[in-house]
């Protein structure tokens, strides 16, 4: 049975923003953790065409837990579950998590299921009634990643990550992101 995600062995864990927590950020961390507009768009305006998509896992599969709990979702049932690696130049960037609700696919007619190497970005900040809620940091330590992906990629003893509730249409996804050091910011 395929696991529910290739990134972690279980869910991280996830805090509300506070100020303990910004206070130890570097800025240039901060500056990503916290950036309101479309991390794609910031992406290619620094990285242009050598900015790219890898898409690591997409399956229809039950949620954690938790996150069925920030979008109103019933535990068990199958959502959309798509991991990517964002990249440029062979360095990976970012690591991505997005939880698609049937409903919300269909809402956005279907073009959230079929993204292949496209940035969900370039996707979801085209709508107008775009609306983001549930803000939320987590440092993820690194015994919390899978193995095979420790296999892919050397990652640090813990790593920033944020998750946002996007609403389309009023009705929601998740997108958890992930910044690697080295990528968007220095150690």
């Amino acid at each position: 049975m395929l696991a529910k995600s290739v990134l972690f062995h279980q869910a991280p864990r996830w805090k509300t923003h506070n100020f303990e927590i910004s206070h130890h950020l570097s800025d240039e961390l901060h500056s990503w953790l916290y950036e309101t507009g479309s991390l794609t768009k910031r992406l290619r305006a620094i990285y242009g065409h050598q900015f790219g998509v890898k898409v690591l896992y997409q399956h229809w599969k039950p949620a954690f837990i938790d996150e069925c709990r920030l979008l109103d979702l019933e535990p068990g049932h199958y959502q959309l579950i798509r991991e990517v690696l964002l990249y440029a130049n062979q360095q990976p960037l970012i690591l991505a998590r997005t939880i698609l609700p049937a409903a919300t696919i269909g809402i956005a007619q279907r073009n959230l299921s079929h993204l292949g190497t496209r940035p969900l970005g370039e996707v979801i900040f085209a709508y107008p009634d775009l609306q983001r809620s549930h803000h939320q940091l987590s440092q993820i330590p690194l015994s919390l990643w899978s193995n095979a992906l420790q296999n892919q990629i050397s990652l640090p003893s813990s790593l920033w990550g944020r998750r946002t509730v996007y609403t389309i249409h009023q009705h929601p996804l998740l997108v958890a992101e992930f910044f690697l050091p080295g990528g968007v910011y220095a150690l």
